[in-house]
This record gives structure tokens, C-alpha cells and sequence, in this order.
């Protein structure tokens, strides 16, 4: 495993693990489309327009609050580019919004996915979905209007140089709408250490450490393996450092998890807590920041 340390309110690699075998890492691990273990709850084994269907709807409930991140700008014949493309929901809602949709994944099948998705909404994706890094977006600068990358950046391994490229390939205005990972929630602080502290008292204890532990529950693929990287940040690093160089940042906190007792009784469900707690303490950081 890598060892890393701070820069800029994100991480850098050091050790045993340069730059390339992540990205390489990654491209592997997220050629799993993002999402997979929800469609396969949801009994969904192809990608029918009645079976993406199906899990847009499950999905976009799930996160209830991320469409207002779309709907309130006006992105018809925008330039609008999304990095970290998953299982399409994002896209293809963007997409059909009238904007000048383009896609950037660092893994295949998620590009692969995105193109199906943009035919089905009667787009010609031509070159416009691209396999590539978020470190080096290959675009030129001030291209796009729009910029979201919703869970992605945190994965980079050099979050401060991704989010430096999102402010380069922006126009002079333009807005990124960019979810990153809140290091002061409540998951973080209390229900992980918790969960983690009795698994190791019960010999149960699956990852390597408490670090692992905590990215796999945050991402785990469909074997239950943990991501390569993943950085948490403070709502503080995001204003001082990450996002400096933008002229406006807004920040909201959003999502969580349902409260639990034990034996696995829910007392208070999730739905109940996304418009209190959620916006507190909750697990994700949505940042909108206009350069």
C-alpha cells in the first residue's frame, strides 16, 4: 500500500506506489462500472433503455438532492463536461438538456456506456467521450462552460492537480459543480471507528487497516475490494487551498447514512436525516465554484 501525505488539502503519492501504477490501479478498478452493486440489487443484467431506466430512477432517488445541481443552471448549447462518468445517470441527464455534452473516464467500460447512453437520447457521440485522466484532461484551455465531476477528483491521487486542470479547461465564469468526500462526517468520525473497533474485538476484521477499511466502505467493488485512493477533505481546505484560484465557492454538505442501533435495527432512516444531519455532518461535500 501506499504512504502519502498532504499537499493542498489533498494527498500526494510517495513510497512504493508512483503515479502511473495508480492510474493504472484505477483504470482496472473502475472498469467496474460505478453503480453495479445497486443494478444488481435492482435484478438489472443489460442496458436496455427500460433497464437503465429502471436504475436512473433508483439511483436519482437515492441522491434525491443532485438533479438541483443540474436544473438550476441554464446549460442549453453549453459546453458541459463531466469527469467520472460511472453508470451514465449523470450524463445522460445533462445530456438531454440541451448542453454540448462531453464525457472523460479513466476507464473503458464507462466510456462505453456513456456513448450508448448519449444514441439513446438521439446524440451522435462522436469523439466527444473520451478515455483519459482528470490530471491531464485532454482539452484545451477555457473550453467548457460547465464542469461536473461528481465522486471522481478524491480517487486522482492528486486532487489538488485535478482540481487545478477542472479551473484550466474552464472558460472565464464558467462553474464547476464537484463532489468530493467530507472528512468532518459523522460516518468518519464516529460510525466507522465504531464499526471498525468491533470487528477487530470480534475477528472480523477483513482489510488490511483502518484505512482500508474506510475507502471499501465508502467504494467497494462488487468483490468487496477497496479502491486504490481516496482523500477526504475539510470544508476548509476546499476554500483556503483546493479552491483558491476560483472567484466563488459555495459549499453544501449533503448525504447520510440511516441511524442504527445494534443488530442491524434501524431507528431513524436515512430519507428522515438528508435534510438535517445530511447537512451537518453529512458525508459529501458538493462544491460550486465559479472561476
Amino acid at each position: 500500500m501506499a504512504d502519502y501525505h498532504q499537499v493542498a488539502g489533498g494527498s500526494q503519492l510517495k513510497g512504493p506506489m508512483t503515479q502511473v501504477t495508480l492510474d493504472s490501479r484505477n483504470t482496472e478498478f473502475w472498469n467496474e462500472l460505478c453503480g453495479s452493486q445497486l443494478a444488481r440489487s435492482l435484478g438489472i443484467t443489460d442496458h436496455t433503455p427500460e433497464s437503465l431506466r429502471r436504475f436512473d430512477d433508483a439511483y436519482l432517488a437515492l441522491y434525491p438532492y443532485l438533479t438541483p445541481y443540474v436544473t438550476r443552471e441554464d446549460l442549453a448549447a453549453k459546453q458541459v463536461l463531466e469527469i467520472g462518468l460511472g453508470y451514465g445517470t449523470l450524463g445522460q441527464y445533462l445530456a438531454a438538456r440541451g448542453c454540448r455534452y462531453h464525457g472523460l473516464d479513466v476507464a473503458p467500460a464507462p466510456v462505453a456506456i456513456m456513448r450508448h447512453r448519449l444514441t439513446l437520447v438521439g446524440q451522435d457521440p462522436g469523439d466527444r467521450i473520451r478515455q483519459g485522466s482528470a490530471l491531464s484532461i485532454p482539452y484545451a484551455d477555457a473550453s467548457f462552460d460547465y464542469v461536473y465531476s461528481i465522486g471522481c477528483l478524491h480517487h486522482t491521487g492528486d486532487l489538488p492537480k485535478a482540481v487545478q486542470e477542472v479551473h484550466r479547461v474552464l472558460r472565464p465564469g464558467g462553474r464547476a459543480i464537484v463532489m468530493l468526500y467530507h472528512r468532518h462526517s459523522l460516518r468518519r468520525f464516529v460510525q466507522l471507528p465504531v464499526r471498525y473497533l468491533r470487528n477487530c474485538i470480534a475477528g472480523r476484521r477483513r482489510y488490511a487497516g483502518f484505512g482500508e477499511t474506510v475507502r471499501a466502505y465508502y467504494d467497494a467493488n462488487t468483490e468487496g475490494e477497496a479502491p486504490p485512493h481516496t482523500d477526504f477533505v475539510s470544508r476548509g481546505q476546499v476554500r483556503r487551498s483546493l479552491f483558491k484560484d476560483f472567484s466563488r465557492v459555495r459549499i453544501d454538505t449533503r448525504n447520510c447514512d440511516a441511524y442504527v442501533f445494534l443488530r442491524g435495527r434501524i431507528v431513524i432512516p436515512r430519507e428522515r436525516l438528508l435534510g438535517t444531519l445530511g447537512r451537518v455532518l453529512g458525508t459529501d461535500l458538493y462544491i460550486v465554484a465559479t472561476k
